[in-house]
């Protein structure tokens, strides 16, 4: 069963996988970037630097900001606009409104900001990636950059990379410049830490097998695995015995069973074995 959103369905997988992510993303912001005044860009970050001077929350400010920004979204974008990021935005201010009420905090939970720094950091990140890797987004300065591509030829990712260096640097005048050193720390590690875990989601093994018993290790893969395969014939250059070449991409607990099944059907078959992140067809992504 899927539901529509973006102009094409989406499994209630991918709905929990939003959910996930914007939970992980929720409890990193509040937990540890608010009570220490981390300000490493976005809504989040934005949020911390205004409610050093106004009288609202940090949390209020932050389902504020991204309703007006939904508002802008669907102004510019109409029904297009997605139904994922509408979701996820949501979603991500309304735990983080919820959480203030539940569990306040007046501060940080422990006495070492290293080590919150590094939480505030790393689980927004993971959170931020799973969305990333379904085509979603939290909201907030996402859509200012789906705004600024319709609009403009600039390089959105430079211009929000400077809009959030730019957010970093107000937080060293609103906080400090201890505190304003660690949000520009945090905002490096993030910038780097989405990339590698994105890449670790997406990463998956590139099979090819040369053997002279295809037919059962082909069977596996597309009865026991749900993976399709390729079979390119060949020949030995030493022996020039037929060979089949067996070419398929598996997730990594896949791979295990598949190089282990393989060696036990044909112990002298020859594995190549290869890490592959972008794969682009029916059972991974859509096509371009």
């Amino acid at each position: 069963m899927s539901i529509l959103g973006r102009g094409k369905s989406f499994s209630w997988k991918d709905l929990g996988l939003m959910t996930l992510g914007t939970a992980l993303i929720s409890i990193g912001v509040y937990f540890f970037k608010f009570p220490n005044n981390f300000s490493t860009g976005g809504v989040s970050g934005i949020s911390v630097v205004l409610g050093h001077y106004l009288p609202q929350s940090p949390g209020a400010l932050v389902f504020i900001i991204n309703q007006v920004l939904l508002v802008v979204g669907f102004l510019f974008f109409g029904r297009s606009f997605g139904l994922r990021t509408t979701y996820c935005s949501l979603l991500f201010s309304g735990i983080i409104w919820s959480l203030e009420a539940i569990i306040p905090l007046d501060k940080p939970m422990t006495n070492q900001p290293l080590l919150e720094l590094i939480f505030s950091v790393m689980l927004p990140a993971v959170g931020s990636a799973i969305l990333f890797n379904i085509d979603a987004s939290s909201g907030g300065t996402d859509i200012v950059a789906m705004i600024l591509k319709k609009l403009t030829s600039v390089n959105i990712g430079n211009s929000l990379f400077i809009v959030d260096f730019l957010i970093t640097v107000a937080a060293c005048f609103a906080f400090g410049m201890e505190t304003g050193l660690f949000s520009m720390m945090g905002l490096i590690i993030k910038a780097v830490l989405v990339d590698m875990v994105l890449e670790n989601i997406k990463t998956h093994k590139c099979f090819q097998i040369i053997t002279t018993a295809p037919t059962p290790i082909v069977e596996f893969i597309v009865d026991e695995l749900g993976r399709g395969a390729t079979e390119l014939k060949g020949e030995g250059a030493y022996t020039h015995e037929n060979k089949t070449i067996i070419l398929t991409v598996v997730n990594r607990p896949q791979a295990i069973r598949l190089r282990r099944y393989a060696k036990e059907i044909d112990p002298s078959c020859f594995i190549l074995i290869t890490n592959t992140g972008e794969i682009i067809g029916k059972g991974f992504r859509g096509t371009m």
